[in-house]
């Protein structure tokens, strides 16, 4: 652990505090989304996302070699193909009558086999693995200033949306009743989990992303009494996940991405156990 923090302060060690402000810039915008994913329980639709994220990476990385598009960079390919899949998922089911989960199966499968395709035929060779765990490590200047941005778009919309998503998680019929538009209101919600996904996937990964995404906030829930409240604890949650992933994968040379997912894992665990002690006792 004092080997990490000793490694901050070195010069040559920028790429470490690139992951480190990462990890905490994008910690905001995993609470925000993240609580509201898990009140109105859409992980599974973070998970479809994600894997079709990996077809925009693919997309991205084959045209930027094969037609020499520096601009084309997975980030951008990542953003589209998150927009584009939240947007089907909701349109499809919202218009369509199609059950949810039909939709969420059929994208998810077919997110995944576009993005190993692209892959397969794309000239050199590309490592999946930085794409499908996450590799924080390697977040550049660039990449450090596209998250800030998606960040800062995340959670201004999010923080605007509020009442309407409070109102959108905890009575949905009343505030058709109220007048707000449902079916917009949870598009809209779609893609601010869009956003933040291709956030989550810089820093731990397409197979990882719903655990990051659901954890901090599941155990912020357990001593929260309001949404706002299950915000903030789930974003300082995530915040103390990056810096003991980061911090104790740093000594041994482990992946970052799955370290910072064991670190949420066993901060909810810990909550589950306190929580059961707590009620026995009393």
């Amino acid at each position: 652990m004092t080997e990490f923090f000793r490694a901050l302060t070195d010069p040559d060690f920028a790429f470490l505090r690139y992951a480190l402000a990462a990890g905490l810039l994008a910690a905001p915008a995993f609470g925000l989304i993240g609580t509201y994913v898990v009140v109105r329980r859409m992980s599974y639709l973070a998970g479809a996302i994600a894997h079709c994220v990996l077809g925009g990476i693919g997309a991205a990385l084959y045209f930027q070699a094969r037609y020499d598009l520096s601009w084309l960079s997975p980030m951008f390919g990542a953003i589209v193909a998150a927009l584009l899949a939240a947007l089907i998922i909701g349109v499809v089911s919202l218009r369509c009558g199609e059950r949810i989960d039909s939709v969420i199966g059929a994208i998810w499968v077919m997110g995944m086999a576009i993005g190993i395709m692209f892959l397969a035929k794309t000239p050199g060779y590309v490592d999946p693995m930085s794409y499908l765990f996450g590799d924080i490590l390697m977040i550049s200047r660039a990449d450090l200033l596209t998250i800030v941005v998606l960040d800062l778009i995340v959670i201004v919309l999010g923080i605007l949306s509020y009442n309407r998503m409070l109102a959108l998680c905890f009575d949905e019929e009343f505030a058709r009743l109220r007048g707000l538009q449902g079916d917009l209101s949870i598009l809209f919600l779609f893609c601010l989990t869009a956003l933040t996904i291709v956030l989550m996937v810089r820093v731990v990964g397409i197979v990882l992303v719903i655990a990051l995404f659901t954890l901090p906030a599941a155990a912020a829930s357990h001593f929260s009494h309001r949404l706002w409240q299950m915000m903030l604890w789930a974003t300082l949650i995530t915040m103390v996940s990056v810096v003991g992933g980061l911090a104790g994968s740093y000594g041994p040379d482990l992946p970052s991405g799955p370290a910072i997912v064991m670190v949420a894992g066993a901060i909810y665990l810990l909550v589950i156990v306190g929580r059961t002690l707590q009620a026995r006792l009393r």
